[in-house]
């Protein structure tokens, strides 16, 4: 199947951080971001989620990915917010709760098709004791 999904991703960049470091951290989650620089902030796109998938998968976090994409789900949209120093390890972690102090690098992922619960089951499916159940036995 091929998804048409437009990924925006934007992280401040502080004073006391190096830009292309923040860049670095977007790329290694999401390598074929386009990244743009601004003042005091990164903007990037790109249209695969293929690298973040894989990053769920082998780091065993698809239901906490799924509650994340889940619960920030509106209509064709659904956003969550990732931890710098994580994604600079190539690490997904989630921000939640209170932002950290260097500020969190928020994704919104806009799904034109399908839809964003077919795509969400794409990049995180839906677990079993742990482990990816296949959607075609539902």
């Amino acid at each position: 199947m091929i998804y048409s999904v437009d990924i925006q991703i934007t992280a401040p960049v502080q004073d006391t951080e190096v830009s292309d470091r923040v860049a670095d951290a977007i790329r290694n989650l999401f390598p074929e971001a386009d990244i743009e620089s601004h003042p005091g902030e990164l903007l990037a796109t790109c249209h695969t989620m293929d690298h973040f998938s894989e990053r769920l998968h082998e780091q065993a976090i698809l239901d906490t990915a799924r509650g994340q994409f889940f619960a920030n789900l509106e209509g064709d949209t659904f956003s969550f917010d990732l931890k710098k120093q994580a994604a600079f390890r190539d690490v997904v972690n989630f921000a939640v709760g209170s932002g950290s102090e260097l500020g969190d690098i928020h994704v919104r992922v806009k799904v034109s098709d399908p839809d964003a619960e077919t795509f969400i089951d794409h990049i995180a499916p839906p677990t079993e004791e742990g482990r990816p159940v296949d959607s075609d036995r539902r």
